[in-house]
This record gives structure tokens, C-alpha cells and sequence, in this order.
């Protein structure tokens, strides 16, 4: 097996498709041995290729990305910082109310276009843009404190405890034997 580019694996399924449509089923078998020869696809993937036809018919057109200017991306941080920056998909929902809102008190001045583009924006694209704007606000742990923190903090833990285990009851220290449910009933009197 040979490679082939995708341009030419292209140039074969847009010639061989319609007749691979056309054919009766020896003669398909026959198309999809040679397809299959010089592509290197595997036979049930050729077979779906082939039934599918040329790429172009295969995918419809995918909408190109919109892409919005500084002035939406600012708007949305403005917005995005005015209601408690709240997650992408809350912010679409709250959108439109807020913007009426904030223009109605005079915070917001936005123009036609620039309204429409905040409006029309996705969650997911809104997320975007206001990560730019958090640049510097992040807070990170720092670790370089802790040790000697936890060095200056006394903890007790299980081995420091001068407490009698549980399960032992007794009054002094020759009588310290472990007691049992069954026995503690007995003694209380159930």
C-alpha cells in the first residue's frame, strides 16, 4: 500500500461514487477492492465513503465565526463585572435585562451595532472574552508559608491522648479490662 493525498483520495471518490451507486453487487465488490488497494482505507470505511460521495456534498457549509470588536468585548466585561461575575450561561439569560437596565440609570451607553453584537453573543463566547479581563485577578495558593505554620500549631493526634482507649470502663487501674455491649447491659441493669 502506497499513500495517496487527501486531494487525490478526493479526485477517486468523486469518480468512482456514481458508479459505485450504479453497479450490481459483483461489480461493486470489484470498485471497492481497487478503492480500497489504493486509498488504504478499511473496506467498511471505503464502503461508507463511497456511498456518501464527493467531500463537497458530504459536509454542509459550517458558519463562518463571528467575530466581534473591542467595544462588544468591553461592553460584556462592563456587564460581566456588574452583575457579580456570574458564569457564561447565567450572563446570556441575564443579558437583556441587564442592559435595558443599565442604560435606563445612564452606566451603559452602547451603540445600535454594538447592542446587537452583546446581545447576540453565545455563553461560550462570552466566557471568552471576559477571561482576558481577569488577567491579574486570579489568587494562587502560596505554599511558602505552611510549613512553619504548621510547625508553630501544636496538633494532637491519637498517640498524645492519656485517655483511656474506648471500649475499657473500670475504676482504677488494676480493673481496666475491656468490656462488651452484652456486659455493659447486664451491669446497667437491661
Amino acid at each position: 500500500m502506497r499513500r495517496v493525498s487527501m486531494a487525490t483520495r478526493d479526485e477517486l471518490i468523486a469518480a468512482l461514487a456514481g458508479r459505485y451507486s450504479r453497479a450490481r453487487r459483483i461489480e461493486r465488490s470489484r470498485i471497492l477492492d481497487e478503492f480500497v488497494a489504493v486509498t488504504g482505507y478499511h473496506r467498511k470505511h471505503a464502503m461508507r465513503v463511497l456511498r456518501s460521495g464527493p467531500a463537497g456534498s458530504r459536509h454542509g457549509s459550517r458558519p463562518g465565526r463571528r467575530i466581534y470588536g473591542a467595544a462588544v468585548r468591553d461592553a460584556l466585561i462592563l456587564l460581566w463585572e456588574a452583575s457579580d461575575r456570574v458564569c457564561g450561561q447565567r450572563l446570556r439569560s441575564l443579558l437583556p435585562v441587564l442592559v435595558d437596565a443599565m442604560e435606563r440609570h445612564g452606566r451603559l451607553e452602547l451603540d445600535p451595532v454594538v447592542r446587537a453584537g452583546v446581545l447576540a453573543v453565545s455563553a461560550a463566547r462570552s466566557t471568552g472574552y471576559w477571561r482576558h479581563g481577569q488577567r491579574g485577578t486570579r489568587r494562587r495558593w502560596r505554599s511558602a508559608g505552611l510549613p512553619s505554620v504548621r510547625r508553630e500549631i501544636p496538633v494532637r493526634t491519637f498517640t498524645d491522648w492519656s485517655d483511656p482507649p474506648p471500649g475499657f470502663c473500670g475504676g482504677g487501674p488494676g480493673c481496666m479490662r475491656p468490656i462488651h455491649s452484652r456486659q455493659l447491659r447486664a451491669d446497667a441493669g437491661f
